[in-house]
C-alpha cells in the first residue's frame, strides 16, 4: 500500500471515529458518549436449555431456524433472511402457532425425501410421535403415526422406546436413502438401532417402518454410574476406554448428534450426558452394515473451547451463517431445571470445514440470546416509576443466575444467586423505550438467595420508596431505602410472614382506602392477603386469608405446586387480576370489588381486555405477568416473564436498549499483533469482571462481539471470519468503555 493511500485512509479513520464511532448504525448508535444499542429479539423468552433445527417457515425456498427451549416446551421461530456469509435471522413468533404441540424434545429431519424438513418430538412415556409437513402454501403438519412410532421386535410391534430425558439420533445410518433411529435402550448402557425398512420394502423412503436392528450398534457401552465409555464390547467388561470423569453416580439421559465427523463415509456419534459438562466425539471405524466405534476424543472439539457446559450438553447441527456448510450450536438438555447454566447457555461453533468433515471454531457463548431480555432462570415482571419521572420503570425479579456446579454424594448440584435487573423507561409517554441501568439493582445478589421478586412502596414513611422481596424460603426481606440510592437489608423474615415456599409479593391497594395492602402469591397455588392500617406513616400489615378470592392456580394434573404470581391492576375503576402459574398460563380474574371475601371470577377475555387475538396465553413455565397502560392512548399492555428467563410483549412494542456506559475508561489496552490476522490478543494490566468486546466496521456495523464472565485481565478473539480491512474494537464494562482502532490483515 502506497503512503497517500495509507495517509488518506488515516485521515479516513480519525473523521469517522473522532465521536465515537458513527452517529448512526443498523445495531446501535453512540450518542454523548452513552453506547445504546438494541436488542434485536427483546421480547423473544430467554433461553435456557435450547435444541436448535432448521426448517423453511414461510416457504420461500431458505432454511429458517426453530429454537425450541425444553424449559416450558417453548418454540422459537426466526426468518432467516439468507444473506450469505451472514447470521441474518429475525424473530417471527406467528409461525409457533403453525407447529403442532412439541414437547420436551424436537428434531426436524426430512424422512420422505420431498425436501420439507418432518418433525420427531418426545410423546408421552416411553414414546415418540411424527408429524408429517404437508405445507402447501402455508406451513402445516399432520400426524403421521398412530398412536405413536412403533418398532418390530421379535414379539411384534411396540412402541419405539425413548425417555423424555434423551434426546435421539434420526439420520440415514446405513446410507440406503431412509432415516434410521439411535438411541439408547431401556438399559440405558447400549445403543439401540432402529432400522427404517421403507427403501427395502417399498424401493422409496415415504414410510416410517422400523425394525429393532441391534441392541449394540457400534459395539460399545456406556457406564450405568458415569459417562465412561467401553469400547469393544456389548456388555459391561473390563475391556474399555477410560476418560477421567470420575465415577459420578448419573441419572439416565444422553443426548446424541448423528453425522460423519471425519469424512470416512461411516456416521459418528456427538454424545452428551446427563450431570456432566462435555460433549464426547465417537468415530465409527466399522462398515456401513456393523458399526465399530474404535476411537473416542473426551472432549469436543479439540482444543481450549471444547465444551463445557452443565448439564448433558446438546449438540445441533445446521447452517447458521449461510455459507451452505453445517454450524455447531450446543446448548443444555438436563431436564432437571435447577442443575443447569441458564445465562452463556447458547454456545455457537461456525464450521471452517465440510458437512461430513467439520473443523469447528468457537464464536460465542451467548448465539441468539444475547440479543433479548434474559435475566437467568425465571423472570418476573414489575412495572413501577422508581425515578419518579412519571414514567414506569421495568423490574424483573428472577429465580437466579447460574454461578457453579459441584458434585457431593455422587450427585450434581448447581448453585444460583438471585437479582433484581431494573431497566429505566428513558422514552416518552407515547413511546416508552427500557434502557437496562443496573443488572443487580440495589446489590442483592449479596444476600444470596433465589426466588427474589421485588415490590415497592414507602414502608417506613420517611419519604423513601422501600422494597419487600419474596424468595424461595417463603418469607418476605424488607430492604429499606435509607437516602434514595443507599439501601440495608432490616429483615429477611418481615413481620415474622412465611407462606411456605416461593413467596409472590404484591403491595397494591385492594380494599380502595387509601394504603397499599401485601398480597402474596406462594409455590401452593393460592394468594394471601395482610390488609394495611398505617400508623403514624409506616405501613402495618394484618393477615386477613390464605385464600383470597379462594384462588388457586395449581393444575393437579401436571404438578402439586402452583407457583402463583398475582399481579393485581386498575382498569377504568375495576379490578382485575392475573397470575401467573407453574404449568405457564396466565390466569385472568374479575369480579374482585367489594367481594373480597367471595370468589374471584376466573376470565376468557383476557384477549379481548388487550385487544388482542389468537394469542395463547400458556407460555412456558412459572410464568409470571404485569399489566398497566404504558402509551398515552390508554390501552393495556402485558408482559409475560417465563422460566426461561425472558420476556414477551403483547398488545404492543417496547425497544429496549441494552446498558449505558456513561463515560470512557481511562484504561490501557495492549493490542497485538499489529496488523492482526486471525487472533486478537488483548492485554490489561489489571483483571476486569464482566466485559464485552465489540468490533464495528467503517459502517457502524457490529461484526464481531464476544463476551466474557469470569475475570482476566487477557482476552484472545478468533477473528478469522473478518476482511481485511479497518475497524474499531470497542471494550465495555459495567463501569464504562474503551475503544482503540485496529488493522486485520490476513495476506
Amino acid at each position: 500500500m502506497n503512503k497517500v493511500l495509507k495517509f488518506s485512509l488515516f485521515l479516513l479513520l480519525t473523521f469517522v471515529f473522532s465521536s465515537e464511532i458513527m452517529a448512526q448504525s443498523v445495531y446501535g448508535k453512540v450518542e454523548n458518549t452513552k453506547l445504546n444499542e438494541k436488542l434485536n429479539y427483546p421480547w423473544a423468552g430467554g433461553m435456557n436449555a435450547v435444541q436448535y433445527c432448521e426448517i423453511d417457515l414461510n416457504l420461500d425456498g431458505i432454511k429458517d431456524m426453530l429454537a425450541f427451549d425444553r424449559r416450558g416446551n417453548r418454540p422459537m421461530c426466526f426468518i432467516n433472511g439468507g444473506e450469505a456469509g451472514a447470521i441474518d435471522y429475525q424473530y417471527s413468533p406467528e409461525y409457533a402457532d403453525l407447529l403442532p404441540e412439541l414437547k420436551n424434545w424436537v428434531i426436524l429431519a426430512d424422512y420422505n425425501m420431498d425436501g420439507k424438513n418432518d418433525i420427531f418430538t418426545y410423546h408421552g412415556p416411553g414414546t415418540m410421535m411424527v408429524y408429517k409437513n404437508v405445507s402447501d402454501n402455508v406451513l402445516k403438519f399432520e400426524q403421521a403415526v398412530y398412536p405413536f412410532l412403533k418398532t418390530l421386535l421379535p414379539g411384534g410391534y411396540v412402541n419405539l422406546f425413548v425417555t423424555n430425558a434423551d434426546y435421539p439420533g434420526v439420520a440415514d445410518v446405513d446410507n440406503d436413502g431412509d432415516l434410521d433411529i439411535l438411541t439408547f435402550g431401556v438399559l440405558g448402557s447400549f445403543v439401540d438401532m432402529h432400522k427404517n425398512m421403507s427403501m427395502e420394502k417399498y424401493g422409496i423412503p415415504d414410510s416410517l417402518d422400523y425394525e429393532h436392528y441391534t441392541y449394540c450398534w457400534g459395539h460399545f457401552a456406556e457406564n450405568d454410574e458415569s459417562n465412561q465409555v467401553y469400547l469393544d464390547t456389548c456388555f459391561n467388561g473390563s475391556n474399555y476406554a477410560r476418560y477421567d470423569v470420575s465415577k459420578k453416580e448419573r441419572h439416565v439421559g444422553s443426548t446424541f448428534l448423528v453425522n460423519d465427523l471425519d469424512g470416512n463415509g461411516l456416521v459418528d456419534i456427538l454424545l452428551g450426558d446427563v450431570d456432566y459438562p462435555q460433549l464426547m466425539a465417537l468415530y465409527n471405524f466399522g462398515s456401513l452394515e456393523d458399526a465399530y466405534i474404535t476411537k473416542v476424543d473426551a472432549v469436543y472439539p479439540l482444543g481450549d473451547d471444547a465444551v463445557n457446559l452443565f448439564s448433558m450438553p446438546c449438540p445441533s447441527y445446521m447452517d447458521i451463517n449461510n455459507d451452505g456448510i453445517k454450524d455447531l450450536i450446543v446448548s443444555p438438555f438436563d431436564p432437571g431445571i435447577v442443575t443447569s447454566r441458564n445465562k452463556n447457555s447458547s454456545w455457537l461453533y461456525i464450521n471452517n470445514g465440510s458437512d461430513n468433515n467439520p473443523d469447528f471454531e468457537f464464536v460465542e457463548k451467548v448465539f441468539i440470546q444475547k440479543d433479548m431480555i434474559d435475566v437467568g432462570s425465571g423472570a418476573y415482571p414489575v412495572l413501577f416509576d422508581w425515578d419518579n419521572d412519571g414514567l414506569e420503570d421495568l423490574f424483573i425479579g428472577n429465580y437466579g443466575y447460574y454461578q457453579y456446579s459441584y458434585y457431593s454424594g455422587y450427585i450434581l448440584h448447581s448453585v444460583y444467586y438471585s437479582q433484581i435487573a431494573y431497566y429505566k423507561n428513558v422514552g416518552t409517554p407515547g413511546n416508552p423505550v427500557f434502557q437496562l441501568w443496573e443488572k443487580n439493582f440495589a446489590n442483592l445478589k449479596d444476600i444470596k438467595k433465589i426466588g427474589l421478586i421485588p415490590t415497592f412502596d414507602d414502608i417506613d414513611g420517611d419519604g423513601y420508596t422501600d422494597i419487600l422481596l419474596g424468595e424461595s424460603e417463603g418469607g418476605i426481606i424488607y430492604v429499606r431505602n435509607k437516602q434514595g440510592d443507599e439501601f440495608e437489608v432490616v429483615s429477611e423474615k418481615f413481620l415474622g410472614i412465611d407462606v411456605g415456599e416461593f413467596s409472590a409479593p404484591q403491595l397494591f391497594d385492594i380494599d380502595k382506602d387509601g394504603s397499599k395492602d401485601l398480597i402474596i402469591g406462594e409455590k401452593a397455588g393460592n394468594i394471601n392477603y395482610y390488609h394495611n392500617t398505617p400508623s403514624n406513616g409506616s405501613s402495618d400489615f394484618t393477615f386477613i386469608t390464605d385464600s383470597l378470592g379462594k384462588v388457586n392456580v395449581t393444575d393437579y394434573s401436571i404438578s402439586w405446586d402452583g407457583y402463583s404470581t398475582p399481579a393485581f391492576f386498575n382498569n377504568n375503576g375495576e379490578t382485575g387480576l392475573l397470575v401467573g402459574s407453574e404449568q405457564g398460563k396466565v390466569f385472568y380474574f374479575t369480579n374482585i370489588n367489594g367481594n373480597l371475601s367471595g370468589t374471584f371470577t376466573e376470565s376468557q377475555q383476557l384477549n379481548t381486555l388487550l385487544d388482542t387475538s389468537g394469542v395463547d396465553f400458556d407460555r412456558g413455565m412459572r410464568t409470571g405477568a404485569v399489566i398497566s397502560s404504558l402509551y398515552t392512548d390508554g390501552k393495556l399492555s402485558l408482559i409475560v416473564g417465563n422460566y426461561s428467563g425472558g420476556l414477551e410483549f403483547f398488545a404492543g412494542d417496547v425497544d429496549v436498549n441494552t446498558r449505558v456506559t456513561n463515560h470512557l475508561l481511562d484504561l490501557e489496552l495492549n493490542i497485538f499483533p499489529v496488523p492482526a490476522k486471525d487472533k486478537i490478543v488483548i492485554e490489561l494490566q489489571s483483571k476486569l469482571d464482566n466485559c464485552a468486546v465489540d468490533i464495528y466496521d467503517l459502517k457502524g456495523m457490529r461484526v464481531f462481539s464476544e463476551y466474557f464472565d469470569s475475570s482476566a485481565s487477557r482476552f484472545v478473539l478468533d477473528i478469522g471470519v473478518l476482511y481485511n480491512g479497518f475497524y474499531i474494537l470497542q471494550l465495555k464494562t459495567d463501569q464504562g468503555y474503551v475503544q482503540k482502532k485496529i488493522v486485520i490483515n490476513n495476506d
